[in-house]
């Protein structure tokens, strides 16, 4: 089926849209991530770095990063016929956290994109998520030249509850970033029927 059509003789299937966060430190990936991925081309809000920002943009480890995003980056991906994913990417920095807020409500659930190199960038993101019981999955960017550790050991550094997903992953790699976000949607909805069973009983 071509996203629109219906193959001849079957009925048009109405998808499903939910949307997926993604969010994490300054110059971690998000905007990588969601070019990589999106069938669409991506709707981006970003802003050349000044010498006035330099100050307060942290860009150690990312040294040849000359852009941030200011708003949200943008995408879509068609996983099966019937389930579409929205892209929200959110700013890195720390002055542009005020659009956290607009941009989670709705959310199904968000991929907190990590950096071994600067893990402590991801935990603003770790604790948003975890205060408002918005469910998510660790994505770590593997970097060139950066060190490999085993998921458990970074679950153990961010001091994760036990059911939040770590994978590794290319924000670079189409293929890498669909697994990442079939895993954030599965976990999403475990975390759902757990809460209702947990209301339920």
């Amino acid at each position: 089926m071509i996203f629109g059509r219906s193959e001849r003789g079957k009925p048009p299937v109405e998808p499903v849209t939910l949307k997926i966060l993604v969010a994490g430190g300054f110059g971690v990936g998000k905007t990588t991530l969601v070019d990589a991925v999106s069938e669409i081309r991506p709707l981006r809000t970003e802003e050349f770095l000044t010498e006035a920002g330099r100050p307060i943009d942290d860009t150690r480890g990312v040294e040849g990063k000359n852009t941030t995003t200011v708003a949200m980056d943008f995408g879509r991906i068609t996983l099966r016929e019937d389930l579409v994913l929205y892209l929200f990417g959110t700013p890195g920095q720390e002055r542009f956290w005020f659009m956290w807020d607009e941009l989670s409500e709705g959310a199904l659930g968000a991929v907190v994109l990590a950096d071994t190199r600067r893990l402590e960038d991801c935990f603003a993101a770790v604790d948003y998520f975890e205060r408002r019981s918005i469910p998510f999955l660790v994505g770590v960017n593997c970097f060139e030249g950066s060190a490999r550790y085993p998921a458990d050991d970074i679950k153990r550094a961010l001091d994760l509850d036990e059911d939040v997903p770590v994978v590794l992953c290319d924000a670079r790699d189409r293929e890498s970033v669909k697994e990442v976000l079939i895993g954030v949607v599965q976990h999403a909805m475990a975390y759902a029927a757990d809460r209702r069973q947990a209301v339920a009983t």
